[in-house]
């Protein structure tokens, strides 16, 4: 049947068989190349996890000092907040009492005035009625004096 296949058209021939392996002396010679090449490698990679490990570390303490700062600013802005807070309602309250003292001020003032504007023109309004009726006294007795 092989004879057949080879004969028959229709049925591709088989591959043909690859090289022959390299000797076994020559492959010897590039083990030893690869072992010092594995070994240099793996201890490229210890160096490199050791360092990659200390990196993790330092992120981790960065991580950590960076969130207690943060934590800390926070609770310094926040008293400051309550603290500005507290002195703006202190300061509302001040302005409160100086304007009430002030407008309490103005209508005393304006009521002093008032008082005393009515009190000079009360005071001039009885000097001229005390004038007008000593004036009126003289002249009634000034006619009485005329008359006699």
């Amino acid at each position: 049947m092989a004879a057949a296949n080879s004969s028959d058209p229709s049925i591709p021939s088989t591959p043909p068989l690859p090289a022959p392996a390299p000797p076994l002396s020559s492959s010897k010679e590039n083990v030893t190349p690869i072992g010092s090449k594995l070994a240099e490698l793996n201890e490229s990679r210890s160096e490199l996890l050791v360092r990659i490990q200390g990196l993790k570390q330092d992120l981790q303490s960065w991580r950590l000092k960076l969130d207690t700062q943060v934590k800390v600013y926070r609770d310094e802005l926040s008293e400051l907040k309550k603290s500005l807070s507290t002195e703006v309602d202190q300061l509302r309250s001040e302005f409160q009492e100086l304007r009430t003292t002030l407008q309490q001020q103005q209508e005393d003032v304006t009521t002093s005035l008032r008082n005393l504007g009515l009190q000079d023109v009360s005071g001039e309004k009885k000097e001229a009625q005390d004038t007008e009726e000593s004036n009126v006294s003289t002249e009634v007795g000034e006619a009485k004096e005329a008359e006699s």
